[in-house]
């Protein structure tokens, strides 16, 4: 099968999470199209076992422009920094809200303070996340384009997830109703939601899902279901459909989410 390329030249894109997981294969992804990445996360050294060069660093060796600041998506003052930080390279063009944590536990244990911290990444970082980019966007009176992180978890409860899947649900919501307020102003706003993506971020589960993806399914679980492709994801699975929602491909798509799970929902 051929492989589609992209160009994202003279663009900035912003990828928040991006030293690690999902982030940092989009991040890559983007600078090997052409743009300027900034990646906007509280660390800078990659967590995977093997990588010890930062994302902004492997860009550059793979011959693109990147940086790194380092942001409390949590914190909206951090996400108007970057932001406005982009000035310097003409502007965000493209904001990827992807930062997120993972926490899971028992509906009936979960502490507030647990939750409001889960809450504060996943829902109140892409929240801002969007509207600081849309509204230097309009400032600059130019429309760019932003791409949210959900998950399979926006639409599909799982067990001893509820605390997870009420952020990814949120971040559903967010994108649909920010798309449609800011249609008019010519910004699109869609969202990749991953299905079960192995990667440091989902240590927890990951090799269960591998071999339950590989075996047709099991466990006791729900989100071990059998995914029909057979097998987990890998962020490079991933990274191909924000690209597309950021391209001219995508121009009359807004609201949407794309669901890249190996056909998990499709059960």
């Amino acid at each position: 099968m051929g492989r589609v390329t992209y160009d994202f030249d003279d663009e900035t894109v912003v990828v928040t999470g991006g030293s690690a997981g999902i982030g940092r294969a989009v991040a890559r992804r983007f600078g090997a199209a052409g743009a300027h990445v900034i990646n906007a996360d509280q660390r800078e050294d990659p967590k995977a076992e093997g990588e010890d060069v930062p994302t902004h660093d492997v860009i550059a060796e793979e011959g693109g422009s990147a940086e790194y600041v380092e942001t409390n998506v949590s914190d909206r003052e951090d996400l108007e920094s970057v932001v406005e930080g982009a000035h310097e390279h003409g502007g965000v063009d493209v904001m990827v809200n992807n930062a997120g944590m993972q926490n899971s536990g028992p509906f009936l244990e979960v502490d507030p303070a647990e939750f409001e911290q889960l809450h504060d990444v996943n829902a109140k970082g892409v929240y801002f996340g969007t509207q600081v980019a849309a509204n230097d966007m309009l400032d600059r009176d130019d429309p760019g384009v932003i791409v949210n992180t959900a998950s399979i978890s926006s639409e599909d409860a799982q067990h001893d997830q509820v605390q997870y899947d009420s952020t990814k649900g949120a971040i559903k919501m967010i994108t649909r109703g920010a798309a449609l307020e800011l249609a008019e102003h010519g910004i699109r706003v869609n969202a990749v939601a991953p299905g079960q993506i192995a990667t440091e971020f989902s240590e927890g589960w990951s090799e269960e899902a591998q071999e339950a993806a590989g075996e047709g399914g099991g466990g006791d679980d729900g989100f071990l279901k059998p995914v029909p492709l057979a097998r987990a994801g890998f962020p490079d699975d991933l990274d191909g459909s924000y690209l597309f929602l950021a391209s001219e491909e995508a121009d009359y798509i807004t609201g949407q989410l794309l669901y890249v799970d190996g056909g998990w929902t499709a059960i």
